[in-house]
């Protein structure tokens, strides 16, 4: 499998990923394709596929914060079972990563990511791609390190009308894996940043910030 990024719409191959996007995720949680033309072309976000065969058969994007030294998982996607395309996207990602954390200066803190609850959304079909169960996605994170923050988590939904989009955990990977904890204002800062893309907020995640606000640290547990 070859690990590529992609930089533009006008990319043959991003009318592939996107489409894989439509067939594997909800409506709610997917942009636009005129809409990603500035996403793509933003040096911070870093979209790559895995491409078998001239095939897409999975997509990841990511991005690094420097000044808070932790990286967002935005998605990956495993378009096909059996080829260990999840594992392989992982691994290219983190190796990526390193680089761009070494190159500031630093070790690498660790990696937010959104992961649906199973209990809640157990009815997505998730393109019928098995790997993508909600089920199966929680306990590969799970795996990976990644632990749950424990507050009650919603994001504005990427369509941007002001809905808040439950059922899902924001989690958390931390490097040295030795964290119970992750400090509030880290987490506060990190989802402003992350949304300011999108400015109608709804009322609960508004008010989900400002319960984050009001205390020192949230636990991280086991998924």
């Amino acid at each position: 499998m070859e690990y590529r990024r992609i930089t533009g719409i006008e990319d043959p191959l991003f009318k592939q990923m996107h489409q894989l996007m439509q067939q594997v995720f909800p409506t709610e949680e997917v942009l636009e394709f005129n809409l990603w033309k500035e996403p793509l072309e933003d040096i911070g976000i870093r979209v790559f596929i895995a491409v078998k065969d001239n095939k897409v058969v999975g997509a990841t994007e990511y991005r690094y914060y420097e000044d808070f030294n932790v990286a967002m998982t935005d998605f990956t996607i495993i378009g096909k079972d059996g080829l260990g395309v999840g594992a392989f996207l992982a691994q290219k990602r983190l190796v990526d990563l390193n680089m761009l954390a070494s190159a500031n200066g630093k070790k690498l803190r660790g990696m937010f990511a959104e992961i649906y609850d199973p209990c809640k959304v157990e009815q997505y079909e998730f393109g019928s791609i098995k790997s993508m169960n909600p089920y199966v996605r929680r306990e590969v994170l799970s795996h990976l390190g990644y632990k749950r923050l424990n507050f009650s988590y919603v994001h504005p939904s990427w369509k941007n009308d002001g809905e808040a989009v439950s059922g899902l955990d924001l989690c958390f990977l931390p490097i040295d894996h030795k964290e119970d904890e992750l400090n509030s204002s880290l987490i506060v800062q990190f989802l402003r940043r992350y949304y300011s893309v999108l400015p109608n907020k709804p009322r609960y995640w508004e008010e989900m910030i400002k319960d984050l606000e009001e205390k020192k640290s949230i636990e991280l547990l086991s998924m």
